[in-house]
């Protein structure tokens, strides 16, 4: 007796994760396993995601998966045995960054099918390919039928194939390709063609339309999320390195579209066709050979047409409003924010900074992440950074292998950032959370940076002058124009941490570098609080060394104040040697006979030399740090709800 789809999906090997469930295909796949398992999880680049709105958070995990570290912590965490790849980029018209398309689609494949045959779990590995990887070859072909791609996605997706095939049938691994067609149903994106027929159906019309003879493969979601199903339950070695053809096998024109709207919504008005200009890769032809499915998987499209799209319209009645946000425009307008907070004996403050953040983050309605950098603290901090990430999935923890300073902390968790901006706090509670609204405000106005400028402290007078003077030096050094009392406190918008990232120096001066890069910036004054909780790890020599740091960074000033005082001594030397001699030779008697004249005149040269000396070599210093090119730090581990996993070099053999 066959099994039914429900003991299909009894059927799989578990932990089960859907990667890419942030969308469409991903979010349905995700929600109709969740329907029969609790074994499944939902990754997603971002979290919160529109479609996975009301989804338990302990089935939510947030991994950027072009990201190695975050992927293979993933997969030691997680350890999943069946997997369904739905990650994609550059399939909407507007998706058109090239690197970032081969990098999602083929490079970020490669290295998590590695690592996860790596991890010895594997059962199945099932990757969402597209039927574009066809390209002009597009009138239904069978899947030996030669790729002709005709767009980068394209070129990525078959690339992709191809790697599958030498994984499945070289590496004898778990995996197959699924060429999916036109996939339509709920959580679709509004503005895509079946949406929109529906959307503009159910209020009585069209919405425009291209040429009626173009013709397309539709195929109904749940009939796409049977067959990744059934490819993982009836993994085999006869499907090891295959790749199927996903679609009905029906050629509906638009027009033929159109025809069943008007029949199933009773529209009035006549089609609008013409009115849309096709897309440049678009084809007259796009239908599916779906014969290698029906025999391999024993699937076959069962939805048709008018019933999907019955289907996807009862599901948009019950939407209603939730459909708006399944926009790409839609998710771009909402903005998120991650927190990076460097932390160095901060035990006790880090729950409170998580709940001062989390409060201000729900405030202003932001998307969020919060990135807690444990710097090898000797405290408890992170065992109170596990003990957060395994209640909230916004939180990921980072572990560094030694003490390597809060400028690389910033700079570890601006690496593994996937928010539209980073907002930079100590995690000594001196820095207010709540500031962050004001942040939040002004980087809307337009602002790509907003920094904290404490306007004033909460410390003695005297120290607070001297942080006062130091900073009005630095800015009268520096080559580049440094904003008084701007600590590195700040929002950035995701650009500017961008070119801070290409910024090779070893030896960061976050705050210098941040008025470097330029861009539109703008402060907010606050009053800067004592520390919370314990002493502060600064003292008078740490504080010199960070204002060597700043000034040998952003200036050359010392070096020209120094040619400047040789030219000026070698002048006076010369005066004072001509005087001599004039003396000796006009007055012989009032000339100078003694020795003192001439020690001191050494002892002040000499002086002056070593100064010179320890100057440049301040100068050659900084050169050697950075000629030498060692990892700028260390992530020794990341921890995500509740586990901390163990990481390996970067650039290390996979294992």
């Amino acid at each position: 007796m066959t099994p039914s789809h429900a003991e299909w999906i009894d059927t799989l090997k578990g932990p089960i994760a859907v990667l890419g469930a942030g969308g469409f295909v991903g979010c349905n796949l995700f929600r109709h396993i969740l329907a029969r398992r609790r074994d499944v999880y939902a990754v997603a680049r971002t979290l919160p995601a529109p479609r996975l709105r009301g989804i338990d958070p302990g089935h939510l995990i947030a991994v950027d998966l072009t990201d190695r570290a975050a992927t293979a912590n993933f997969v030691e965490a997680i350890r999943p045995a069946t997997v369904f790849d739905c990650v994609a980029y550059g399939a909407y018209a507007f998706e058109a960054d090239t690197d970032l398309i081969y990098a999602t689609n083929f490079t970020a494949l490669v290295d998590r099918v590695e690592r996860l045959a790596g991890s010895g779990a594997l059962a199945a590995y099932i990757h969402a390919g597209s039927s574009s990887e066809y390209g002009l070859n597009s009138a239904s072909p069978s899947e030996e039928a030669v790729l002709v791609p005709n767009s980068a996605y394209a070129v990525s997706k078959a690339a992709a194939a191809q790697y599958i095939v030498y994984a499945g049938k070289t590496r004898r691994w778990p995996v197959v390709n699924l060429r999916l067609y036109s996939v339509y149903g709920p959580y679709e994106d509004a503005g895509r063609l079946i949406p929109a027929v529906v959307s503009r159906g159910l209020a009585g019309g069209y919405p425009d339309l291209v040429d009626p003879s173009t013709a397309r493969d539709f195929v109904y979601v749940e009939d796409v999320c049977e067959a990744f199903v059934r490819a993982a339950a009836k993994m085999s070695l006869d499907l090891y390195g295959e790749s199927l053809n996903i679609g009905t096998g029906i050629e509906t024109t638009i027009g033929d579209l159109a025809a069943t709207a008007q029949n199933l919504f009773g529209i009035a008005d006549p089609p609008r066709f013409g009115a849309m200009a096709p897309r440049a890769w678009d084809l007259a032809r796009w239908q599916a050979n779906p014969d290698k499915a029906a025999r391999l998987l024993g699937w076959r499209a069962a939805t048709p047409l008018q019933d999907g799209l019955s289907r996807t319209a009862a599901w948009m009645r019950e939407a209603g409003a939730e459909i708006a946000g399944l926009t790409k425009a839609g998710a771009s307008r909402r903005r998120s924010i991650a927190a990076i907070i460097a932390c160095y004996k901060d035990e006790e403050a880090v729950p409170i900074m998580h709940a001062r953040l989390t409060a201000v983050f729900r405030k202003i309605d932001v998307d969020y992440e919060i990135i807690f950098v444990n710097d090898a603290s000797p405290d408890g901090c992170a065992d109170a950074i596990r003990a957060l990430s395994a209640t909230d999935p916004h939180v990921l923890g980072i572990t560094h292998s030694r003490n390597f300073g809060s400028q690389m902390a910033f700079r570890s968790g601006m690496e593994l950032a996937t928010a539209q901006a980073c907002v930079l706090l100590d995690g000594d509670l001196q820095d207010p959370p709540e500031l962050i609204e004001p942040f939040y405000h002004a980087w809307i106005a337009g602002n790509d940076v907003v920094y904290g400028r404490r306007v004033q402290r909460e410390m003695p007078v005297a120290w607070g002058l001297l942080y006062k003077a130091f900073y009005r030096v630095f800015a009268a050094f520096s080559y580049v124009r440094i904003p008084h009392d701007a600590g590195d406190f700040s929002l950035m918008d995701r650009r500017v941490v961008g070119w801070l990232l290409n910024c090779p120096e070893r030896d960061l001066f976050m705050r210098g570098l941040r008025a470097y890069v330029g861009f539109r910036q703008t402060g907010v004054d606050y009053v800067r609080p004592k520390r919370m909780f314990g002493t502060s790890t600064n003292n008078l020599l740490s504080n010199l060394e960070w204002a060597k740091r700043g000034i040998f960074s952003f200036s050359n000033t010392p070096l020209k104040m120094l040619t400047a005082a040789g030219v000026v001594l070698l002048g006076l030397a010369g005066l004072l040697g001509l005087g001599l001699v004039a003396a000796h030779l006009l007055v012989p008697d009032i000339a100078p006979r003694g020795a003192v004249s001439t020690q001191l005149a050494i002892l002040f040269f000499g002086a002056l030399n070593l100064f010179g000396i320890g100057l440049i070599g301040e100068y050659v210093a900084k050169i050697m740090e950075e000629v030498k090119g060692r990892p700028r730090l260390i992530r020794a581990a990341l921890i995500r709800h509740g586990i901390a996993t163990d990481l390996p070099p970067e650039g290390s053999p996979r294992p």
